[in-house]
């Protein structure tokens, strides 16, 4: 048993656990019930007969469909009654049918429910409803002409919620009374109102004291339909209230505040009373006492001080939070006032207006961080130099300052991740904000990069008051529940039958680690240094000696976080550090005066410094090694206009990449990257020696590559010959054979054929089905197009039947031995398969 506890709040976690217990124990009792009447209860006998069809719909759906026709076809008669036909009759008849048909509509379900038609009644009740909507209508027509009709409205649906109240509690069994008097009590106040020429505000308030009316019945009455009923029309007036009162806050905030703080005042008692919606009532009152405290306050300061007064309003209502912490003493938590989702919902509102506020103040950060980059003119042109990125007000920092210093006094990971995103914005918005010059902001975003890269190398101190996990109770203490939280706290399992019992998780949540808040604040802060970094260099590049400054700041800043940083912070750092010396060799060649190919030279030495890097630093190798490659792609970019040029850098690249393969772990990649360099070094040079046989180029890759094949069967008997000598062959043979079809001259093809004759008999002599397949198929094409002109000229003079004769002929021959040819077919294929 754990001890720690303090008795009172271990009394309480014992008396929770027996109550499960108990609920456990009944439930399994009920069960065993069960079972056992399954178990011991004599079978049931077999239906005599088939059984019968299942009908379509049952009684009870059947009567309401009809039921409902019916009453909506009464309601139709009516109405057509009323509005059609009531002009034939006379005042005393009028009265005299709609009193008569009225009355008896009414009385009508009190006989209805003592026979037990319910639904009857239901229907007969409706329409008696709709009947002194009708008498209310024709008694305006009639007896009350003059009369405003608004105003007249207005009493009419007074008098009518009062009767439909009535009745309704009267015949406690119709559902349809009670929520249609709700209907009709949401017009007198509004329409009053206007009958009376009251303007939005007096509307306003009419719809919000409908609303707190509604509110009142949402309390203190039982009938679902009726709550349910009150409960929209609650929404849907308090909602316009609020509206009004809103827009009031801003045109005339001491008419709007009074409404906002009256409307609060309603939703957060009914949040109070009513479990189901503390939360939602909760959030609307927190947003108008915001609107309405940040209406008043914004009338008596500058406009830049506007949205700072609402985030102010905002922490002060979200600070109710703070009522209810876990850290306060046993006895604190017992008198707290508010509930649990008042508070939630109270946090959540004023949280919710700060964070709009944050929002505000985002496009500072945004032209802070980005703006260098909007660059119109070259590089080293002074454009950001002589003027300030861009102008914003100085609130907006006030307003990050101060939500960074809230969320790094809450004791929790997600709260000091926002801290910190909040403090690198403070510092990146600086600059605009306060409109500071070129030489303090680049200044202020070098210290930014910095500080990031430090947090994230030792993000100790961005973890210093974190909550430290929690050991979890000993097994049946609780149901594994947490021992530190209060009965009350929304965080804490439920016991059954409480409003948190619902959604309230039973087990403890798992709260990060401090080895893994400072892995996630480490990777944010590392993320956010880079986003500064990017920043730094870009604006660097609009003067010569800050572009210097700049990145050899960076270079010791990223070379330190690569070697005292830790897992994959440190390999991006490593990736950083080379790519800021490759800006340093760009810059360096174009302070000096450098033309491209030599750029591209320099260039290389930088590829070849991460090789050596990489021989040395094991746990960046490979990463450092990549960016280097890359950093190889735009040298061979710069260097390709002059091809000598180019030809000397694939032959540096090679001459580096056959360094790198030395190293057993590089040497399969490195190796076949070094033979490519130098093959299309070779290429090169002799495109600029303008030589076009295409076997000057080919014979290059076919040699090494049929020498490797050799020594691969050598060492692997096994080994297919398409492996080992199909690209070989392959890289000479097919380009000479595209050459020789469009070389009009004879030696060429000569020499071909001789080649593909020598690979097909070498493919013969040792049984290898690359070189037979090959050099065959090389040489017949050879000689097909030698022999094309001469087959062409034979044809052209013999007749033109002849032709198709032949054809048919060799067809007829091939027909009639069909299985033989099928079998040498095959035969061949067989042979040429067991080829390797």
């Amino acid at each position: 048993m754990d001890n720690s506890l303090p008795p009172a709040d271990e009394l309480v976690l014992v008396d929770r656990e027996l109550a499960r217990l108990d609920a456990r124990r009944s439930q399994l009792l009920t069960r065993r019930a069960w079972l056992v009447r399954a178990l011991y209860a004599p079978a049931a006998p077999a239906a005599p007969g088939p059984r019968p069809p299942v009908a379509d719909s049952t009684p009870r759906s059947a009567q309401n469909v009809l039921l409902t026709l019916g009453g909506t076809l009464l309601t139709i008669a009516a109405i057509a009654f009323t509005l059609v036909s009531w002009g034939s009759m006379g005042i005393g008849g009028r009265a005299a049918v709609l009193f008569l048909v009225t009355s008896a509509a009414l009385a009508a379900p009190v006989a209805l429910l003592r026979r037990g038609l319910v639904s009857t009644a239901e229907s007969v009740a409706a329409l008696g409803l709709v009947l002194m909507v009708l008498d209310a209508y024709a008694l305006h027509r009639v007896a009350l002409p003059g009369a405003d009709g608004l105003g007249y409205t207005a009493v009419a649906a007074a008098v009518l919620a009062g009767g439909w109240t009535a009745y309704g509690s009267a015949l406690s069994r119709l559902r349809i009374p009670l929520p249609a008097a709700v209907v009709a009590g949401q017009l007198p106040l509004p329409l009053g109102v206007l009958a009376a020429g009251g303007g939005p505000t007096a509307f306003a308030w009419a719809a919000l004291a409908t609303a707190a009316a509604d509110g009142a019945v949402i309390l203190w009455t039982r009938p679902a339909p009726v709550r349910i009923t009150a409960a929209v029309g609650a929404a849907a007036l308090g909602g316009w209230a609020l509206l009004t009162g809103g827009w009031l806050s801003l045109v005339s905030p001491w008419s709007g505040a009074p409404l906002l703080l009256a409307a609060a005042a309603i939703a957060l008692y009914t949040a109070w009373r009513t479990s189901a919606a503390a939360v939602a009532g909760a959030v609307v009152a927190g947003l108008a006492v915001v609107t309405a405290a940040g209406g008043l306050l914004r009338s008596a300061v500058s406009s830049d001080w506007t949205v700072p007064v609402y985030v102010l309003c905002g922490l002060a209502v979200a600070s109710v939070w703070l009522t209810g912490r876990r850290e306060a003493p046993p006895e604190a938590r017992g008198r707290r006032a508010l509930p649990d989702g008042v508070r939630l919902g109270l946090a959540c509102a004023g949280a919710g207006a700060a964070a709009l506020g944050v929002v505000w103040a985002l496009p500072p950060v945004a032209a802070g961080l980005l703006g260098p980059m909007a660059r119109t003119t070259g590089v080293w042109s002074g454009e950001h130099a002589g003027r300030p990125l861009a102008s914003f007000p100085g609130t907006a920092a006030l307003v990050l300052a101060v939500a960074a210093a809230v969320l790094a006094a809450v004791p929790r990971l997600w709260a000091r991740c926002g801290a910190l995103a909040l403090a690198w914005a403070l510092l990146t918005a600086l600059p605009v904000a306060l409109g500071l010059p070129y030489a303090a902001t680049l200044a202020l975003q070098l210290l930014t990069t910095a500080a990031a890269l430090a947090g994230a190398v030792r993000p100790g101190p961005l973890t210093r008051g974190l909550r430290r996990p929690e050991a979890a109770p000993e097994a049946g203490a609780a149901g594994a529940g947490r021992p530190e939280a209060a009965p009350d706290d929304p965080a804490a399992p439920a016991a059954p039958g409480t409003p948190w019992a619902a959604w309230a998780p039973s087990r403890p949540r798992p709260r990060a680690s401090g080895a893994e808040a400072g892995t996630t604040l480490g990777r944010i802060a590392y993320a956010l240094g880079l986003g500064s970094a990017v920043s730094a260099v870009a604006l660097s590049l609009d003067v010569r000696g800050a572009t210097f400054a700049t990145l050899g700041v960076l270079l010791l800043l990223l070379g330190g976080a690569a070697a005292f940083g830790t897992g994959a912070r440190r390999v991006v750092a490593a990736c950083a550090a080379v790519l800021t010396a490759t800006g340093l060799v760009v810059a360096s060649a174009a302070a000096g005066g450098f033309e491209d190919h030599w750029t591209a030279l320099a260039l290389l030495g930088v590829t070849a410094a991460t090789a050596a890097v990489g021989a040395k630093a094991r746990p960046v190798a490979l990463p450092v090694e990549i960016t280097g490659a890359v950093v190889a792609l735009p040298a061979f970019a710069l260097a390709a206009p002059r091809p000598a040029f180019l030809a000397l850098t694939l032959a540096l690249g090679g001459v580096v990449a056959a360094a790198t393969a030395v190293r057993p772990e590089r040497r399969r990649f490195a190796s076949w990257t070094a033979a490519v360099l130098f093959l299309l070094a070779a290429w090169v040079r002799l495109a600029a020696w303008e030589v076009t046989t295409p076997e000057a180029y080919t014979l290059p890759v076919t040699v090494p590559a049929l020498v490797v094949g050799f020594l691969r069967r050598r060492r692997d008997p096994e080994a297919s010959s398409w492996t080992a000598y199909g690209p070989g062959l392959a890289a000479t043979l097919l380009p000479s054979l595209l050459a020789a079809w469009t070389d009009p001259e004879w030696p060429r093809p000569l020499a071909l054929g001789l080649a593909a004759l020598a690979v097909t008999l070498l493919g013969a002599r040792f049984r290898l089905q690359a070189l037979l397949v090959l050099g065959g198929s090389v040489l017949a094409l050879d000689g097909l197009h030698e022999l094309a002109p001469y087959v062409v000229q034979a044809v052209g003079a013999l007749p033109r039947w002849l032709p198709p004769a032949l054809a048919g002929l060799l067809l007829l021959a091939v027909g009639a031995t069909y299985e033989q040819r099928l079998r040498d077919a095959r035969r061949l294929r067989d042979r040429v398969a067991r080829m390797r």
